[in-house]
């Protein structure tokens, strides 16, 4: 089921919230969980068992590592986790690391006969095991109580507004909030209408219909030349932005309608002005989830200078293996682990260079690296977006030796050129909002505005959603991870 689908808008959703605020406290966890259950069941109804397999394993782990000390603790640790990256190996890893064996057994003469596996990946498998592997990481070193109520526990790792794509919780956020008891109030319910419908407008009017020219470019790549993959990386760099950010802003405002608060996964990340700053603004809970449980237990900072970079770089290495098998993911999970490793040899220079231009902390600087961190990101996005490493630097290839040619463009712009004042027309308006969400102070005066004044806000978005929206029921891109 798809948060822009007009069933899941004006039928589940209503259904949900309203029977949630009906019940009585005790019961509400049963109806969260059952409509959690028919909402993953959507997508491929049997693979619910495989959530299910997971949960009883990391439940009974949780209550035996609390129990437990010394290696027989470990020992419980070690299972949960196994079974938890077994699962995820199996649906995900299994085949590209099975083909890459093959090619390497067939360059040394070495008959290898492992067939691949027939399957399709679960919807969301790799948020909700780092969600589940959280729980257990945190009870292990006593960080968070053991959840004895098992209902409680399934419904952490299913909780049906973040199952599919995040934000991944952690249990000191959302655990004891099923616990909780939550009364309707309409200053939060209206706030939790405002995301769903500001996530709603990112999705459908920005995302959806930019994916028209970004699919037709990067999908047909033989018959486009440089100035053309600019264009598409552009819009692809906003196609996924929009696109993940606009479900994890539907996904908390789900949440919020019925009282719980699920943690901030993005934060204008556009307006970073390094690429250190834009994995703090972007996917924060993924982000903060490898700072804590790959990045500090490496070593993190507090290590020689050529381990710090090497932590650096292993720990984005693996974000983009998390992100798909491929190695046009894990090359840009490398390339960002390379750019922050980069900046750390060359942050004397540029320091040094900006005090002698007298640049330091001047609009001109910020403006400068705003735009560079921007150009890096979407020199990466072409990776994340390319179906494969050949066609990945083919396009780059074609950037860097025809792209100066930009006003080739423009025939195709003005053939398509209603769509194009729409979609930039909505950019603009996405780059309005991101400016007063980047400062705490700004989104605080908005927050304040008078109620009168918010209604009329989201009263224009949602007829733009109406008139512009493009309803076709399309998959959001990070449901593949």
């Amino acid at each position: 089921m798809l948060f822009n689908s007009l069933f899941f808008l004006f039928v589940f959703f209503p259904l949900v919230t309203g029977f949630y605020y009906i019940l009585p406290h005790k019961f509400r966890w049963a109806w969260l969980l059952l409509a959690s259950c028919y909402f993953y069941m959507g997508f491929i109804p049997q693979y619910i068992l495989i959530l299910a397999v997971t949960i009883i394993i990391d439940y009974f782990a949780g209550i035996l590592i609390a129990k437990s000390s010394g290696r027989k603790k470990k020992l419980f640790l070690i299972i949960s986790i196994l079974s938890n990256i077994g699962m995820l190996f199996v649906f995900k890893y299994f085949n590209f690391f099975n083909a890459n064996f093959g090619v390497l057994a067939e360059l040394i003469h070495w008959n290898y006969s492992i067939s691949s596996l027939s399957l399709i990946l679960p919807i969301g498998l790799s948020f909700h095991t780092f969600q589940s592997l959280s729980y257990i990481v945190e009870v292990y070193y006593g960080r968070q109580k053991t959840e004895r109520h098992f209902g409680v526990f399934a419904l952490y790792v299913m909780f049906y507004p973040q199952l599919v794509a995040g934000p991944i919780e952690r249990p000191q956020n959302l655990l004891h909030q099923f616990h909780d008891k939550h009364y309707f109030k309409i200053e939060r319910f209206f706030s939790g209408l405002r995301l769903i419908i500001w996530g709603l407008f990112k999705k459908v009017v920005i995302a959806d219909r930019v994916s028209i020219f970004v699919n037709q470019i990067f999908n047909n790549v033989q018959d486009y030349t440089g100035p053309y993959f600019i264009l598409a990386t552009f819009l692809f760099a906003f196609q996924i932005y929009c696109d993940f950010s606009g479900y994890s802003d539907m996904a908390r405002g789900l949440a919020r309608t019925m009282g719980f608060e699920l943690m901030v996964n993005f934060k204008a990340p556009y307006f970073a002005k390094s690429i250190s700053d834009f994995w703090r603004r972007w996917h924060i809970s993924l982000s903060s989830w490898f700072r804590d449980y790959v990045y500090i237990p490496l070593g993190g900072s507090h290590v020689s200078n050529w381990r710090w970079q090497y932590n650096l770089f292993i720990t984005f290495l693996l974000s983009g293996i998390w992100h798909g098998a491929n190695w046009t993911y894990v090359i840009w999970g490398g390339l960002n682990g390379f750019y922050l490793v980069f900046a750390l040899w060359t942050n004397k220079i540029n320091l040094r260079i900006a005090q002698i231009l007298k640049l330091e902390n001047t609009a001109f600087q910020k403006i400068y690296q705003t735009i560079i961190t921007f150009i890096l990101v979407c020199i990466g996005w072409i990776f994340f977006r390319a179906q494969s490493v050949s066609e990945a630097w083919y396009i780059l290839r074609q950037i860097f030796t025809d792209g100066y040619n930009l006003l080739s463009l423009w025939p195709f712009i003005m053939q398509y050129r209603y769509s194009f004042i729409i979609v930039f027309g909505a950019i603009g308006l996405l780059f309005v909002v991101d400016y007063f969400v980047s400062s705490d102070k700004r989104w605080e005066k908005i927050k304040r505005l008078p109620l009168s004044y918010q209604i009329a806000a989201c009263s224009i978005i949602l007829f733009l959603i109406m008139l512009l929206g493009r309803f076709v029921n399309e998959q959001f891109i990070y449901f593949q991870f």
